[in-house]
């Protein structure tokens, strides 16, 4: 994991951490080979042991009628915990009553999943950090079976592939692109949804200049919320489904190009956002959960963020259909693009008991096809062939990027390079928080960070030894 931003807080809760798992701690044992047939219901392998089948393989409602367990699940759903999920939970026992589910949510999940992971003694599923390398996932959790085969049967799972098989399916998925307010829009007399930087950034000037609200909201308290910004550099920003594949190998990839694309563009809007005073007065006094209603009532233009956020916006006040969903403003050679990908994913633990690794098989397999969650969180269904959410009519036109997944033998070459360079892209939010610090307080050009991150990517190439493109 990326231990260096979190080495001195887990050198200083480490005392702290055996209180703070969730009780029931569990015995740890040897998880078995997904990729083996799954045995009858009740029948032993060879080694006397129950056999945890692949995903693929239970038939729900028939499998495991009589199992028994209790399920333990981390989630940073702090607003849903004890209403939908807990919903969820009940629905599900009508199918297993013998499988108790808990869920523990946790605030700050980021960094306490990433801190709990590391006691082994944090429950039975939890929704994988991001902290968490491709390398790692054998360490912590079991596979869900060959990788091939599940992708035929859900989507965005290329991000928990490793050695042929996957390790986490997302919950849902999320296109990126920006959340705004229709009312605010029309009043500050945009007229058109922007497609590029600079008329993005216009549109930003005209609800500052013609309306009381905020143009974009940083959320930058939050932090993680800054951290989004990294998932737009790749298909949303190229329209290549291997940038992120490339960027390893790409020379100097944050300088700037002529078409105003890529991940310079990116962040560029979020540095001129901010040196223009396009974004709240005051960025270290945000607040998240206040500005959801900000934005249902109009007291805010914009927000960039994925289109999971659509659907807390929409239920934060009174005006649901007030609150939109934009593709992001960069156009590729006349044509706009949206990476489209999995949220967090779900993660079994490989140190519980067979049973409670069957049990979590079995709710996690009733969430993404038969659970109404997609629905519920008006999000890109996982489950493939699943009908798309109306909040991506604004769409139209716009082509949706899934990433592929890496060559083979370069399955770790991004998060390689990422750690060795300490640019950090999509797992910690400290280098996009300093664009907007800089900008805001004029302490460095947006030229020159780029520069540092270029040069920072470079020199980890050259000690990791990695081929370079041109392009």
């Amino acid at each position: 994991m990326k231990w260096k931003r979190l080495l001195s807080l887990f050198l200083v809760t480490g005392m702290v951490i055996s209180a703070t798992a969730c009780s029931g701690s569990k015995q740890s044992m040897t998880t078995g080979d997904l990729g083996q047939p799954k045995v009858a219901e009740g029948e032993k392998g060879k080694s006397g042991e129950l056999e945890v089948p692949a995903i693929y393989d239970i038939k729900l409602g028939e499998d495991f009628k009589d199992l028994k367990a209790d399920i333990h699940i981390l989630t940073h759903r702090t607003d849903i915990v004890d209403t939908v999920y807990a919903g969820y939970a009940e629905e599900f026992r009508k199918l297993y009553p013998n499988i108790n589910i808990e869920y523990e949510a946790i605030t700050d999940y980021a960094e306490t999943a990433t801190l709990r992971l590391t006691t082994g003694d944090w429950g039975d599923i939890c929704f994988i950090p991001t902290s968490v390398d491709k390398s790692e996932l054998p360490n912590y959790f079991i596979p869900f079976g060959d990788a091939d085969k599940i992708s035929e049967i859900y989507n965005f799972t290329n991000n928990y592939r490793y050695s042929g098989q996957i390790y986490g399916i997302p919950y849902i998925g999320v296109v990126q692109g920006i959340v705004y307010n229709k009312k605010v829009f029309e009043k500050a007399g945009i007229t058109e949804l922007p497609k590029t930087p600079e008329e993005f950034l216009n549109a930003l000037q005209k609800i500052k200049d013609n309306t009381d609200a905020i143009p974009m909201y940083s959320n930058f308290a939050a932090k993680w919320t800054m951290g989004a910004w990294d998932a737009y550099i790749g298909g949303t920003a190229t329209g290549d489904p291997d940038f992120m594949n490339k960027l390893p190998h790409l020379r100097n990839p944050f300088s700037k190009r002529e078409n105003m694309t890529g991940p310079y563009a990116v962040y560029y809007i979020l540095y001129e956002a901010t040196k223009r005073g396009l974004i709240e007065a005051d960025p270290s006094t945000t607040d998240w959960e206040s500005s959801k209603g900000m934005m249902n009532r109009g007291e805010i233009g914009t927000m960039v963020l994925g289109s999971w956020a659509v659907k807390q916006m929409q239920e934060a006040d009174d005006h649901p259909d007030d609150v939109g969903y934009m593709p992001f403003p960069i156009t590729v050679n006349g044509k706009q693009y949206a990476t489209a990908g999995g949220d967090y994913a779900y993660g079994i633990n490989k140190d519980i008991s067979k049973e409670e690794q069957i049990a979590s098989l079995l709710y996690v397999k009733w969430l993404l096809e038969e659970s109404p969650i997609f629905e519920d969180e008006k999000s890109v269904p996982v489950l493939k062939n699943a009908p798309m959410p109306s909040i991506l009519d604004s769409f139209a036109g716009v082509e949706f990027v899934i990433d592929n997944p890496s060559k083979e033998g370069e399955e770790t070459l991004f998060d390689d390079i990422n750690n060795e360079s300490e640019v950090g892209i999509n797992n910690n939010d400290y280098k996009v928080c300093q664009i907007l610090e800089h900008a805001l307080y004029g302490t460095k050009a947006f030229d020159d960070i780029m520069n540092e991150w270029n040069e920072k990517w470079s020199k980890a190439q050259e000690k990791l030894n990695i081929e370079i493109y041109e392009k």
